[in-house]
């Protein structure tokens, strides 16, 4: 039975409110993304059992409703034409979304524009330094004998901590670009703050401060102190200098411009910032820093037992954005954070909740998006399992939280820190090496929790197989011709030259969980993407950011480079396939510019995605490894 793309669509636009109550529509590869006006009026769970749809959650003040690739067009278009609705461009639903938030989020979703892009960096050096830390610990207990004057060892204690040294930089640039300034005036920001010629901050302690500056025509002194350490002065800092910066680009002649726009935005920020806004941040930084310490280390750790309870619910509302800032602030009042085990010991409980539902479930469906969404908050990515899995259920997002307290109770009880920031759940006791014990225990104990709880308390909400219609669809057998057409089995080779990754470490939660289907994802080494087997190009998209091609064996796939490209509307992308051609493996379908999706802001990744695979038997994927074009990274087979 075909699906009734009409009827689903109506069915949408219902649950949704009614086109009333619609402010932006756009799509892209996989989802309808709806920017409504009263979310009250949309029926979540009823959405979920739609006829096609796959999944639905809500990011950056958008609904993302999963429809999967070709479903989607076709859905959108009934959609924009029962409703009335003007389509609207991806930049347009972006605005539409991030206008509806209040200040509140959209402060917090700043936060998290400024610091996400320099995670890798902060990520680096405190695996380096927690790894240092733990080799000095052994070497001066005995546990063993390094050479210390190494070109290796002193290399690695050099890098250890350079991205926390210069850290300011990063954030200068980071936020002139999430503010629309010109990233190198931030950059320089970054550098006045951490000036040579500033005593260092983390001196201070030890040598009180050297010396002083009067300001504003000798109204009041100044300690001559860097910004080592701190990140909200010069995030305030880069923002008054992105104001000026525009403000002059609109007064200031063209001709002087280049001269005048630079010289005014760097000298004016710079002065203000030494002279009054790094003082009154860093006062109100170390007063938020010291209240968030006094809530962990109440009587009993009960402080820590209500954060850990409340971290997977800030995580739905987005506040989590700003934890990046937090741990950093910790890091260099107090050397650790004790803020990242908490989060750990949350995201593993979210994940082993997801676990319980996916062991104990009997619908196979809710078992195949439970088990990856689960083993995906254990390396840290908690979005699937949470939107995905417990708060679908409830029950189980209780649970998670539950687990997550008495998780962070311990942590609290036992004092445990982290040397770095970037990395929870199973990889975060890299960041732990002085009490990897501890963290361990931590982690059972949070995911111990969860679990039983969650198992305990889940229950399917329809019998295990019930018939449904889709069901019902999908029992129907092919005509005896279409199966002599049809390979029994086919190999699939990798799209790109790149290195295929675990879904694990991939972003978006719609593909880390397979929510439309058995997915690979491939870090690519160059822009080519070519076919990665003989088939029938079905559509490829007008942005050229994604294509869908259906195999000889009938599989339908969908690769799709990067992580929310379609928001480039086409640059840096270049079809050399239409709608029809046949290809052959190998064949070019792509050329795609890393450098200018990396420069635009987003992710490389390259996902395929096999989006019929319950049409198969059997589905195997290969191993994360180094692969080529050579190398077969999903096998799929018929009977």
């Amino acid at each position: 039975m075909a699906m009734d793309y009409q009827k689903t669509a109506r069915e949408i636009l219902d649950l949704v409110g009614g086109s009333q109550n619609i402010i932006s529509a756009a799509h892209c590869a996989t989802r309808l993304r709806l920017v409504i006006s009263d979310n009250s009026k949309a029926d979540r769970e009823a959405l979920e059992n739609v006829d096609g749809v796959k999944g639905v959650f809500e990011a950056s003040g958008q609904l993302q409703i999963i429809l999967g690739t070709g479903t989607v067009n076709k859905v959108f278009d009934e959609f924009v034409s029962l409703g009335g609705i003007t389509a609207s461009t991806k930049a347009e639903a972006k605005e539409a979304a991030a206008q509806k938030q209040n200040v509140f989020m959209r402060a917090i979703k700043l936060l998290g524009d400024i610091f996400v892009p320099i995670i890798p960096a902060i990520v680096a050096s405190g695996f380096l330094m927690g790894i240092m830390n733990s080799l000095d610990f052994m070497n001066n207990n005995g546990f063993l004998h390094i050479d210390t004057s190494s070109s290796i060892y002193v290399f690695a204690n050099l890098f250890s901590n350079i991205a926390y040294s210069f850290l300011q930089i990063l954030i200068g640039f980071s936020a002139a670009k999430a503010f629309g300034a010109n990233p190198y005036l931030g950059a320089v920001i970054g550098m006045i703050m951490i000036h040579p010629s500033l005593q260092n901050a983390y001196t201070v302690a030890e040598q009180g401060v050297q010396a002083t500056q009067s300001v504003f025509f000798g109204l009041y002194d100044i300690d001559m102190v860097g910004y080592q350490g701190h990140v909200i002065p010069v995030v305030i800092a880069v923002w008054l200098m992105s104001v000026l910066e525009k403000k002059l680009h609109k007064v200031v002649p063209e001709v002087l411009d280049l001269f005048v726009t630079p010289l005014v935005s760097v000298f004016v920020t710079g002065y203000l910032t030494l002279a009054a806004i790094g003082p009154v941040f860093v006062w109100a930084e170390n007063a938020v820093l010291d209240a968030i310490q006094w809530l962990l280390t109440l009587p009993l750790g009960l402080g820590s037992l209500v954060m850990g309870a409340l971290y997977a619910p800030t995580v739905v509302t987005g506040i989590h954005q700003m934890y990046t800032a937090i741990d950093l602030g910790q890091l260099a009042q107090y050397g650790v954070t004790y803020w990242l085990p908490l989060a750990s010991a949350a995201n593993v409980a979210q994940g082993a909740a997801a676990l319980a539902v996916g062991l104990k479930s009997r619908d196979k469906k809710i078992k195949s998006l439970a088990l990856p969404s689960s083993l995906s908050a254990f390396m840290g990515i908690t979005e699937p399992a949470i939107f995905g899995v417990n708060l679908r259920f409830f029950k189980p997002f209780i649970a998670g939280c539950i687990g997550g307290g008495c998780g962070a109770l311990y942590a609290s009880i036992v004092h445990l820190g982290a040397k770095g920031t970037g990395v929870t759940g199973i990889f975060g006791v890299l960041l732990c090496l002085e009490q990897p014990i501890q963290y361990i225990i931590e982690m059972a104990i949070a995911v111990g929790v969860a679990f039983v709880i969650s198992f305990m308390i889940y229950k399917d909400t329809k019998p295990a197989g019930q018939l449904t219609e889709k069901s019902i669809e999908k029992s129907v057998e092919p005509s005896s011709a279409a199966i002599e057409k049809r390979e029994t089995e086919e190999f699939l080779f990798s799209p790109v030259q790149g290195e295929m990754i675990p879904l694990s470490q991939v972003s978006d939660e719609t593909f880390a969980a397979e929510i439309l289907g058995a997915t690979t994802a491939i870090i690519p080494e160059d822009g080519k993407i070519t076919a990665p087997c003989d088939g029938e190009i079905s559509s490829i998209y007008d942005t050229g950011h994604a294509v869908c091609l259906t195999t000889k064996a009938g599989g339908e796939l969908l690769i799709h480079i990067g992580i929310d490209t379609v928001k480039m509307e086409g640059k840096g992308f270049v079809k050399k396939v239409s709608d029809g051609d046949q290809v052959q493996a190998g064949d070019v379908l792509i050329e795609a510019d890393l450098d200018e999706i990396r420069k635009a802001g987003y992710e490389t990744v390259t996902m395929m995605i096999l989006t019929n695979a319950d049409d198969f038997a059997a589905v195997t994927k290969a191993d994360p490894a180094q692969v080529g074009h050579e190398s077969v990274v999903m096998t799929i087979k018929k009977e």
